[in-house]
């Protein structure tokens, strides 16, 4: 007799993993939790010899339950990648029992695999992976190397009158301290800090260099051409490969942009058709083709300026966005997000004197609002003046 298929979710964390089966009716099977050690997947596999149709849904693929997913991919088992919104949907649905606990969590992952189209089969880790890893820890230095700065900047400022207004290198700080001449023990303890935080800087600008030339040789190792793209280099390219995976996954250009956050919303009422800016999506890619579009924006002789300017000339806000990157199979355009301004502008309705959904128009060269944010019938000094 043949034995019907089942799905098995598992709610993954650093210490256990609780997993559940069920049939087609939802209905549950088994459960079964195991320590996270050595021999979990060999527990789980000896445990689902049962139900030799299954399927496995781990939550989180990505991220927490990565090593668990690619330990059941190598010992031959399907997997899907179930993200925790869908479970978490499948709790707020359900009409039983909603105690938020493991076993409840696995079974409304394994709901969530089972009905839902949104799910992705997780594959063997690859070159993706590689560049995933780099692009992060340049990410972390990153941010990391900015907070020293500011820290930096913050003790100059307490040292010599109005500290250092640019963007400071390690260079420019050691030529700084050289000509500092602290009297007291206060001054003194500053000095020695900013020495400390110079030194960081050095080390952190050490490893930056060292993580981006393992990325450059990551990226030429992928073969992919997206670096054949103006604005494009191997910082930004690790990032989008490494997280998009595979674009072959988004049916269409459009699936892809919602994935990136660059498509549209709609918030539309009645008759009224309107769409706002996406929040959603992954920011990471976000942010890599925004970098890539504000780098053909500020060069005059790019593809993405000529579009900039073209739809700046039809009376476009800053909304106009200029074609970016193709995935790795030249065949998507990637868009930037269209809530920034290039050379460092303030974004609309922030100290542009725009009103939020106010159109832009073109004076003296420059995008400004037609009206501005607030109109006389807006203000109070018609009533009551101030001084």
């Amino acid at each position: 007799m043949l034995m019907a298929a089942v799905m098995i979710g598992v709610d993954p964390h650093k210490g256990s993993h609780t997993a559940v089966v069920i049939g087609a009716a939802e209905e549950p099977l088994g459960e079964l939790r195991v320590r996270a050690s050595k021999t979990q997947v060999d527990e789980l596999v000896a445990w689902a010899a049962a139900w030799p149709r299954r399927t496995w849904a781990v939550e989180g693929a990505g991220g927490l339950g990565r090593l668990l997913a690619q330990q059941l991919i190598a010992a031959g088992e399907r997997v899907l990648d179930v993200q925790p919104k869908l479970a978490a949907r499948v709790r707020l649905l359900e009409a039983g029992d909603t105690n938020k606990n493991d076993p409840n969590d696995a079974l409304s992952v394994a709901v969530a695999a089972l009905r839902s189209k949104a799910s992705r089969e997780v594959t063997a880790d690859d070159y993706t992976a590689v560049l995933k890893v780099w692009s992060k820890r340049h990410r972390d230095l990153s941010r990391t190397r900015n907070q020293v700065a500011c820290r930096l900047h913050a003790v100059l400022c307490e040292l010599i009158p109005g500290g250092h207004s640019k963007e400071i290198s390690a260079a420019q700080a050691a030529k700084i301290l050289d000509q500092l001449a602290p009297s007291g023990a206060v001054a003194l303890a500053r000095a020695e800090l900013a020495a400390e935080f110079l030194q960081d800087i050095r080390h952190l600008d050490a490893q930056l260099r060292d993580t981006k030339k393992k990325l450059a040789a990551a990226v030429r190792a992928s073969g992919t051409t997206l670096t054949e793209i103006f604005g494009v280099g191997p910082v930004i390219a690790g990032t989008v490969v490494g997280d998009v995976a595979g674009v072959s996954r988004f049916p269409s250009r459009d699936h892809f942009a919602s994935y990136n956050g660059t498509a549209p919303v709609e918030v539309s009422s009645g008759n009224r058709k309107i769409h706002r800016l996406s929040l959603r999506g992954n920011r990471r890619v976000n942010h890599a083709i925004h970098m890539a579009a504000i780098t053909q924006i500020r060069h005059r002789h790019s593809e993405g300026r000529a579009y900039y300017d073209k739809k700046a000339g039809r009376g476009k806000d800053s909304q106009g966005s200029a074609p970016l990157p193709q995935a790795p199979d030249q065949r998507r355009h990637l868009r930037p997000p269209p809530d920034r301004r290039p050379h460092g502008r303030s974004l609309p309705g922030q100290g542009s004197g725009r009103a939020p959904g106010e159109r832009l128009c073109i004076q003296r060269g420059q995008l400004t609002p037609r009206m501005p944010a607030l109109r006389t019938s807006h203000s109070r000094t018609r009533h009551q003046p101030t001084t």
